[in-house]
Protein backbone atom coordinates (compact mmCIF):
# COMPACT_ATOMS: atom_id res chain seq x y z
CA UNK A 1 0.00 0.00 0.00
CA UNK A 2 2.40 2.56 0.88
CA UNK A 3 4.90 1.82 -2.05
CA UNK A 4 2.27 1.22 -4.64
CA UNK A 5 -0.56 4.32 -3.40
CA UNK A 6 1.91 6.79 -2.19
CA UNK A 7 4.94 6.00 -3.69
CA UNK A 8 7.01 5.27 -0.88
CA UNK A 9 10.78 3.45 -1.23
CA UNK A 10 10.98 0.40 -0.61
CA UNK A 11 14.19 1.36 2.26
CA UNK A 12 11.98 4.38 3.72
CA UNK A 13 8.67 1.51 3.57
CA UNK A 14 11.01 -0.93 5.74
CA UNK A 15 11.90 1.92 8.38
CA UNK A 16 8.04 2.92 8.65
CA UNK A 17 7.45 -0.90 9.34
CA UNK A 18 10.55 -1.85 11.55
CA UNK A 19 9.22 1.28 13.52
CA UNK A 20 5.71 0.31 14.01
CA UNK A 21 6.69 -2.89 15.34
CA UNK A 22 9.09 -1.37 17.87
CA UNK A 23 6.70 0.94 18.97
CA UNK A 24 3.90 -1.22 18.93
CA UNK A 25 5.92 -3.52 21.36
CA UNK A 26 7.11 -0.69 23.86
CA UNK A 27 3.79 0.77 24.05
CA UNK A 28 2.26 -2.91 24.59
CA UNK A 29 1.52 -1.91 28.37
CA UNK A 30 0.52 2.16 27.84
CA UNK A 31 -3.33 2.42 28.64
CA UNK A 32 -4.54 4.45 26.15
CA UNK A 33 -8.35 5.13 27.71
CA UNK A 34 -7.44 5.64 31.43
CA UNK A 35 -3.23 6.65 31.23
CA UNK A 36 -2.13 9.97 30.13
CA UNK A 37 1.22 11.89 29.92
CA UNK A 38 2.47 14.84 31.16
CA UNK A 39 5.27 17.74 29.94
CA UNK A 40 6.50 20.26 32.18
CA UNK A 41 7.94 23.59 29.88
CA UNK A 42 11.11 25.92 31.31
CA UNK A 43 11.32 28.51 28.74
CA UNK A 44 14.90 29.37 29.57
CA UNK A 45 18.05 29.03 27.70
CA UNK A 46 21.78 29.80 28.39
CA UNK A 47 21.12 32.02 24.55
CA UNK A 48 18.40 31.24 22.06
CA UNK A 49 19.75 29.20 18.62
CA UNK A 50 19.87 30.48 15.57
CA UNK A 51 17.16 27.82 14.24
CA UNK A 52 15.11 28.07 17.40
CA UNK A 53 11.71 28.89 17.13
CA UNK A 54 10.50 27.46 20.38
CA UNK A 55 9.01 29.55 23.47
CA UNK A 56 12.60 30.25 25.12
CA UNK A 57 14.05 33.21 27.05
CA UNK A 58 17.62 34.06 27.40
CA UNK A 59 18.45 33.54 31.00
CA UNK A 60 20.50 36.77 31.60
CA UNK A 61 17.23 39.02 30.89
CA UNK A 62 15.16 37.02 32.92
CA UNK A 63 17.17 35.74 35.68
CA UNK A 64 14.85 38.01 37.89
CA UNK A 65 11.71 36.06 36.84
CA UNK A 66 12.53 32.38 37.62
CA UNK A 67 11.66 32.36 41.13
CA UNK A 68 7.83 33.81 39.69
CA UNK A 69 7.56 31.64 36.91
CA UNK A 70 8.34 28.26 38.98
CA UNK A 71 5.57 29.50 41.50
CA UNK A 72 3.18 29.66 38.83
CA UNK A 73 4.25 26.59 37.11
CA UNK A 74 4.16 25.10 40.68
CA UNK A 75 0.30 26.49 41.05
CA UNK A 76 -0.87 24.98 37.40
CA UNK A 77 1.00 21.91 39.10
CA UNK A 78 -0.81 21.14 41.87
CA UNK A 79 -4.25 22.25 40.28
CA UNK A 80 -4.28 20.07 36.97
CA UNK A 81 -3.10 17.24 39.22
CA UNK A 82 -6.06 17.84 41.06
CA UNK A 83 -8.00 17.71 38.14
CA UNK A 84 -6.25 14.16 36.58
CA UNK A 85 -7.26 12.35 40.00
CA UNK A 86 -10.77 13.34 40.04
CA UNK A 87 -10.67 11.78 36.64
CA UNK A 88 -9.29 8.75 37.64
CA UNK A 89 -7.03 9.37 35.43
CA UNK A 90 -3.04 7.53 35.78
CA UNK A 91 -0.13 9.48 35.04
CA UNK A 92 2.48 7.18 32.65
CA UNK A 93 5.12 9.23 31.46
CA UNK A 94 6.86 12.72 32.40
CA UNK A 95 8.55 14.93 29.85
CA UNK A 96 10.65 18.33 31.84
CA UNK A 97 11.09 19.87 28.49
CA UNK A 98 12.17 23.54 27.50
CA UNK A 99 13.85 25.64 26.96
CA UNK A 100 16.59 24.08 28.90
CA UNK A 101 15.07 22.56 32.36
CA UNK A 102 19.10 22.60 34.00
CA UNK A 103 19.07 26.27 33.32
CA UNK A 104 17.21 26.12 36.68
CA UNK A 105 20.00 26.62 39.79
CA UNK A 106 19.91 23.07 42.12
CA UNK A 107 17.46 24.68 44.54
CA UNK A 108 14.90 25.42 41.91
CA UNK A 109 14.72 22.15 40.28
CA UNK A 110 14.19 20.56 44.01
CA UNK A 111 11.35 23.44 44.23
CA UNK A 112 10.09 21.98 40.62
CA UNK A 113 10.48 18.19 41.52
CA UNK A 114 9.22 18.29 44.81
CA UNK A 115 5.96 19.99 43.56
CA UNK A 116 5.41 16.84 40.66
CA UNK A 117 6.13 14.37 43.46
CA UNK A 118 3.90 15.92 45.78
CA UNK A 119 0.99 16.24 43.56
CA UNK A 120 1.45 13.58 41.31
CA UNK A 121 1.65 9.55 41.78
CA UNK A 122 5.17 8.96 40.02
CA UNK A 123 5.82 5.39 41.52
CA UNK A 124 5.07 3.18 38.53
CA UNK A 125 5.40 5.69 35.76
CA UNK A 126 7.02 3.87 32.79
CA UNK A 127 9.68 6.67 32.09
CA UNK A 128 10.62 10.21 33.75
CA UNK A 129 12.62 12.31 30.99
CA UNK A 130 14.22 15.79 32.11
CA UNK A 131 16.10 17.62 29.70
CA UNK A 132 19.49 18.45 30.39
CA UNK A 133 20.47 19.60 26.50
CA UNK A 134 22.74 22.40 26.99
CA UNK A 135 25.89 21.46 28.15
CA UNK A 136 26.80 24.95 29.61
CA UNK A 137 23.93 24.26 32.19
CA UNK A 138 25.38 21.09 33.42
CA UNK A 139 26.85 21.05 36.75
CA UNK A 140 27.76 17.94 39.33
CA UNK A 141 25.24 19.28 41.56
CA UNK A 142 22.40 20.52 39.79
CA UNK A 143 22.79 16.01 38.34
CA UNK A 144 23.24 14.88 41.89
CA UNK A 145 20.42 16.90 42.80
CA UNK A 146 18.33 15.51 39.96
CA UNK A 147 19.20 11.91 41.11
CA UNK A 148 17.35 12.22 44.10
CA UNK A 149 14.16 11.90 42.44
CA UNK A 150 12.95 9.01 39.99
CA UNK A 151 14.20 10.21 36.86
CA UNK A 152 14.66 7.39 34.40
CA UNK A 153 16.21 9.59 31.44
CA UNK A 154 18.04 13.07 30.77
CA UNK A 155 19.46 14.18 27.39
CA UNK A 156 22.81 15.96 26.76
CA UNK A 157 22.28 17.88 23.10
CA UNK A 158 25.25 18.41 21.55
CA UNK A 159 23.63 19.23 18.29
CA UNK A 160 26.61 19.20 16.26
CA UNK A 161 30.51 18.40 17.87
CA UNK A 162 32.45 21.09 15.05
CA UNK A 163 33.21 24.41 17.25
CA UNK A 164 32.26 26.20 13.88
CA UNK A 165 29.29 25.23 13.77
CA UNK A 166 28.44 26.03 17.48
CA UNK A 167 29.42 29.30 17.14
CA UNK A 168 27.37 30.09 14.15
CA UNK A 169 24.28 29.08 15.60
CA UNK A 170 24.55 30.71 19.13
CA UNK A 171 25.59 27.94 21.06
CA UNK A 172 27.81 29.61 23.85
CA UNK A 173 29.76 26.29 24.90
CA UNK A 174 32.30 24.26 23.32
CA UNK A 175 32.70 20.35 22.20
CA UNK A 176 35.15 19.83 25.32
CA UNK A 177 32.54 20.61 27.41
CA UNK A 178 29.73 18.70 25.33
CA UNK A 179 32.06 15.70 26.59
CA UNK A 180 33.04 16.72 29.96
CA UNK A 181 28.82 17.06 30.67
CA UNK A 182 28.20 14.07 28.90
CA UNK A 183 30.86 11.88 31.49
CA UNK A 184 29.83 13.96 34.59
CA UNK A 185 26.54 12.52 33.97
CA UNK A 186 27.63 9.01 33.37
CA UNK A 187 29.83 9.62 36.58
CA UNK A 188 26.51 10.84 38.37
CA UNK A 189 24.78 7.43 37.37
CA UNK A 190 22.70 8.24 35.11
CA UNK A 191 22.35 4.95 32.54
CA UNK A 192 19.43 6.51 30.15
CA UNK A 193 21.36 9.33 28.34
CA UNK A 194 19.91 10.56 24.73
CA UNK A 195 21.98 12.89 22.62
CA UNK A 196 20.62 15.01 19.94
CA UNK A 197 22.42 15.77 16.63
CA UNK A 198 21.02 18.21 13.62
CA UNK A 199 22.10 16.87 10.40
CA UNK A 200 21.97 20.52 7.79
CA UNK A 201 23.64 22.73 10.03
CA UNK A 202 24.57 26.37 8.14
CA UNK A 203 28.10 25.48 6.87
CA UNK A 204 27.79 21.38 7.26
CA UNK A 205 28.78 18.77 5.10
CA UNK A 206 29.03 15.36 4.83
CA UNK A 207 32.94 15.11 6.10
CA UNK A 208 31.78 17.95 9.19
CA UNK A 209 28.39 15.08 10.24
CA UNK A 210 30.61 11.98 9.92
CA UNK A 211 33.10 14.16 12.56
CA UNK A 212 30.03 14.67 15.07
CA UNK A 213 29.24 11.08 14.67
CA UNK A 214 32.46 9.22 15.50
CA UNK A 215 32.40 11.95 18.36
CA UNK A 216 29.39 10.66 19.47
CA UNK A 217 30.05 7.15 19.15
CA UNK A 218 33.14 7.53 21.29
CA UNK A 219 30.86 8.48 24.41
CA UNK A 220 28.60 5.97 23.45
CA UNK A 221 25.29 7.42 24.68
CA UNK A 222 21.96 4.73 25.10
CA UNK A 223 20.42 6.64 22.19
CA UNK A 224 19.98 9.47 19.82
CA UNK A 225 17.71 11.18 17.72
CA UNK A 226 18.54 12.59 14.51
CA UNK A 227 16.55 15.92 13.05
CA UNK A 228 16.78 17.14 9.81
CA UNK A 229 16.62 20.80 9.81
CA UNK A 230 13.33 22.43 9.69
CA UNK A 231 13.79 26.27 9.71
CA UNK A 232 10.56 27.76 11.31
CA UNK A 233 8.98 31.47 10.71
CA UNK A 234 9.77 32.58 14.13
CA UNK A 235 13.53 31.06 13.98
CA UNK A 236 16.03 33.68 13.05
CA UNK A 237 17.56 32.39 10.82
CA UNK A 238 14.49 32.86 8.90
CA UNK A 239 13.56 36.69 10.69
CA UNK A 240 17.09 37.61 9.70
CA UNK A 241 17.84 35.92 6.18
CA UNK A 242 19.10 38.57 4.64
CA UNK A 243 22.09 38.08 6.81
CA UNK A 244 22.31 34.36 6.48
CA UNK A 245 21.56 34.08 2.58
CA UNK A 246 24.96 33.03 1.52
CA UNK A 247 25.03 30.11 4.33
CA UNK A 248 24.98 26.60 3.04
CA UNK A 249 22.39 24.24 3.83
CA UNK A 250 23.22 20.37 3.28
CA UNK A 251 21.32 17.33 3.40
CA UNK A 252 21.28 14.33 1.27
CA UNK A 253 20.41 10.50 1.56
CA UNK A 254 23.88 9.70 1.64
CA UNK A 255 24.22 11.66 4.87
CA UNK A 256 21.27 10.18 6.76
CA UNK A 257 21.94 6.55 5.24
CA UNK A 258 25.07 7.37 7.31
CA UNK A 259 23.78 8.38 10.73
CA UNK A 260 21.80 4.88 10.33
CA UNK A 261 24.44 3.29 9.57
CA UNK A 262 26.00 4.72 12.78
CA UNK A 263 23.58 3.63 15.04
CA UNK A 264 23.56 0.33 13.91
CA UNK A 265 27.29 0.40 14.53
CA UNK A 266 26.45 1.70 18.38
CA UNK A 267 24.02 -0.98 18.42
CA UNK A 268 20.76 1.05 18.48
CA UNK A 269 17.58 0.58 16.12
CA UNK A 270 15.10 3.20 14.95
CA UNK A 271 12.10 3.57 17.30
CA UNK A 272 10.00 7.11 16.48
CA UNK A 273 9.89 8.66 12.89
CA UNK A 274 8.14 12.01 12.44
CA UNK A 275 8.56 14.52 9.52
CA UNK A 276 7.85 18.41 9.68
CA UNK A 277 7.41 21.12 6.74
CA UNK A 278 10.49 22.58 5.35
CA UNK A 279 13.19 20.31 6.56
CA UNK A 280 16.56 20.78 4.01
CA UNK A 281 16.02 18.08 1.90
CA UNK A 282 13.17 16.89 2.44
CA UNK A 283 14.10 13.70 5.29
CA UNK A 284 12.63 13.37 8.66
CA UNK A 285 14.07 13.25 12.03
CA UNK A 286 14.32 9.87 13.50
CA UNK A 287 14.99 8.35 16.88
CA UNK A 288 17.25 5.59 17.55
CA UNK A 289 17.81 3.54 20.88
CA UNK A 290 19.58 0.43 22.28
CA UNK A 291 16.70 -1.95 23.46
CA UNK A 292 14.89 -0.73 26.22
CA UNK A 293 16.15 2.85 26.03
CA UNK A 294 14.03 4.06 23.78
CA UNK A 295 12.25 7.73 24.98
CA UNK A 296 8.22 6.62 25.27
CA UNK A 297 7.15 10.14 25.68
CA UNK A 298 8.49 10.78 22.20
CA UNK A 299 6.46 8.12 20.83
CA UNK A 300 3.31 8.55 22.62
CA UNK A 301 3.26 12.67 21.85
CA UNK A 302 3.51 11.80 17.72
CA UNK A 303 1.26 8.80 17.87
CA UNK A 304 -1.47 11.05 19.55
CA UNK A 305 -2.61 7.37 21.61
CA UNK A 306 -3.09 9.19 25.14
CA UNK A 307 -3.64 12.51 25.59
CA UNK A 308 -0.68 14.92 26.93
CA UNK A 309 -1.27 17.66 29.31
CA UNK A 310 1.22 20.54 29.02
CA UNK A 311 2.19 22.98 32.06
CA UNK A 312 4.45 26.07 31.49
CA UNK A 313 4.16 28.89 28.76
CA UNK A 314 3.60 27.96 25.72
CA UNK A 315 2.08 24.60 26.73
CA UNK A 316 0.04 22.79 24.20
CA UNK A 317 -2.29 19.98 25.70
CA UNK A 318 -3.77 17.24 23.52
CA UNK A 319 -6.88 15.70 24.81
CA UNK A 320 -7.11 12.79 22.73
CA UNK A 321 -10.82 11.44 23.57
CA UNK A 322 -13.43 9.30 21.78
CA UNK A 323 -10.94 6.06 21.88
CA UNK A 324 -8.64 8.12 19.67
CA UNK A 325 -10.81 9.43 16.90
CA UNK A 326 -10.98 12.94 18.43
CA UNK A 327 -8.35 15.14 19.67
CA UNK A 328 -8.63 18.98 20.71
CA UNK A 329 -5.70 21.69 21.84
CA UNK A 330 -5.56 23.54 24.74
CA UNK A 331 -3.23 26.23 24.51
CA UNK A 332 -0.99 28.05 27.64
CA UNK A 333 0.14 31.49 26.59
CA UNK A 334 3.43 31.60 25.48
CA UNK A 335 4.78 35.10 27.09
CA UNK A 336 6.28 34.73 30.49
CA UNK A 337 4.99 37.28 31.80
CA UNK A 338 1.11 36.18 30.73
CA UNK A 339 1.96 33.45 31.76
CA UNK A 340 2.72 34.28 35.59
CA UNK A 341 -0.11 36.97 35.62
CA UNK A 342 -2.42 34.95 33.84
CA UNK A 343 -1.85 31.51 35.52
CA UNK A 344 -5.81 31.07 36.81
CA UNK A 345 -7.03 31.48 33.19
CA UNK A 346 -4.36 28.78 32.19
CA UNK A 347 -5.46 25.99 34.98
CA UNK A 348 -9.54 27.02 34.41
CA UNK A 349 -8.82 26.36 30.79
CA UNK A 350 -7.51 22.70 31.23
CA UNK A 351 -10.32 22.02 33.36
CA UNK A 352 -12.83 23.21 31.54
CA UNK A 353 -11.31 21.15 28.22
CA UNK A 354 -10.88 17.99 30.28
CA UNK A 355 -14.25 17.83 31.93
CA UNK A 356 -15.50 18.03 28.27
CA UNK A 357 -13.42 15.64 26.70
CA UNK A 358 -11.95 13.21 29.17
Amino acid sequence: EMRERYMVSPQKTALAITIANREREILKDIDYENGYSLYVGIPFCPSICLYCSFSSYPLKQWKNRVNQYLEALCKEIKEVAAIMKAKGRKLDTVYIGGGTPTTLEPEQLKVLLDALMENFCCENLAEFTIEAGRPDSITREKLMMIRNYPITRISVNPQTMNQETLDIIGRRHTVEETKQAFMLARECGFDNINMDLIVGLPGEDKIMVENTLNEVKALAPDSITVHSLAVKRAARLNIFKDKYQEMTFENNQEIMEMTMKTACEMGMGPYYLYRQKNMKGNFENVGYAEVDKAGIYNILIMEEKQPIIALGAGGSSKLVFDHGARIERVENVKDVRNYITRIDEMIERKRVAVDRCL
